[in-house]
């Protein structure tokens, strides 16, 4: 039996978008052990995944190195055949490099690669999607196809969100980590308002989204608004998205969410583009950006805290009307 690691600790979205892998790996090895590592707080966005055999989970927070070491030691006792790095950061070069995996493999932009067996060219901008860089990882071992990303809510969570679909629904997701990644709480508020008050809207997002939700739902006329951030777990919220009308998204996690359950999007582009390898992969998706040629735009990967020019009109351009459908 072939036992695979696949490594990605970093946030949500990245997570989802190393699914893919999983998909594959058990389609060219269906009698294989997958195992996956993540960071402490996205594990339940596997749970219960029907070809992983472990997570393994990393506390970055609480004593991150001590953790690291004690995971390093746990991983080298698993003798995998195996291991596969989606990250391009130092910690997790560590843990591929002293993994003991007979056979190690990266992007060639991790500052350990040079201990990998394989390295693999990560280009962002070259017209391929994150799935496709994070696919090659593997290509040796299986083919060129591509395989999209692939959540497993299950019967549990289609039931506990089953009172929400009572009758037709949009999912909105306002929020994100990242300021200049996120469509402007005004323009939340006019595309509510204008949204068809034959759908009720459900505002979708964490814990730490609820105030900012609550503020858009004070600021609407339209009372067919139910604030459910916090209230459900990833794989709900997920299993409440795939039966939406419309799911509308900035280019953060929820839009990646939307793309594993193949549900439709609208994914709202403000600071970053769609160019950088991130976007929807719903059959059903649609890309809203700026109809400006702004010469700041985009002004980094990952987004900011604040508009680096002071202005945002990267997102205050666009039209809500750009959005109805």
């Amino acid at each position: 039996m072939v036992k695979f690691l696949i490594i990605q600790t970093a946030f949500i979205g990245d997570v989802i978008l190393a699914t893919p892998i999983i998909e594959k790996l058990q389609h060219f090895y269906p009698d294989s052990q997958i195992d996956f590592l993540l960071r402490k707080g996205n594990e339940n966005l596997l749970k219960n995944h029907p070809h992983l055999s472990n997570i393994l989970i990393w506390d970055k927070k609480n004593k991150k190195n001590k953790n690291l070491f004690r995971l390093i030691k746990q991983i080298r006792s698993k003798k995998y055949d195996y291991v596969i790095n989606l990250q391009r950061f130092t910690s997790t070069g560590l843990i591929t490099a002293f993994s003991g995996g007979k056979i190690k493999v990266g992007f060639n932009k991790n500052p350990f690669s040079f201990l990998f067996t394989r390295r693999i060219k990560h280009e962002i901008g070259n017209g391929k999607h994150e799935v496709e860089r994070n696919i090659e990882l593997i290509s040796e071992i299986t083919d060129n196809s591509i395989f999209n990303p692939k959540l497993y809510p299950t019967d549990e969570d289609y039931q506990i969100v089953s009172q929400y679909k009572m009758r037709p629904y949009i999912c909105m997701a306002p929020t994100s980590v990242w300021f200049t990644k996120q469509f402007p709480a005004n323009k939340w508020v006019d595309l509510i308002n204008k949204t068809d008050k034959k759908f009720h809207i459900y505002l979708i997002g964490g814990p730490d989204d609820k105030v900012a939700c609550d503020e858009i739902i004070l600021g609407s006329s339209n009372t067919n608004l139910t604030n459910l951030c916090g209230k459900l777990s990833f794989l709900q919220t997920s299993a409440l998205m795939v039966n939406a009308t419309m799911n509308y998204v900035n280019d953060s996690a929820p839009m990646h969410m939307a793309s594993a359950m193949n549900a439709p999007t609208t994914a709202i582009y403000c600071s970053t583009i769609p160019d950088f390898g991130f976007g929807p992969l719903s059959k059903q998706a649609k890309i809203v950006e700026t109809e400006e040629k702004l010469s700041c735009r985009p002004c980094g990967l990952h987004g900011f805290k604040k508009c680096p020019e002071g202005h945002f009109n990267c997102a205050n351009t666009i039209h809500t009307n750009q959005l109805l459908f």
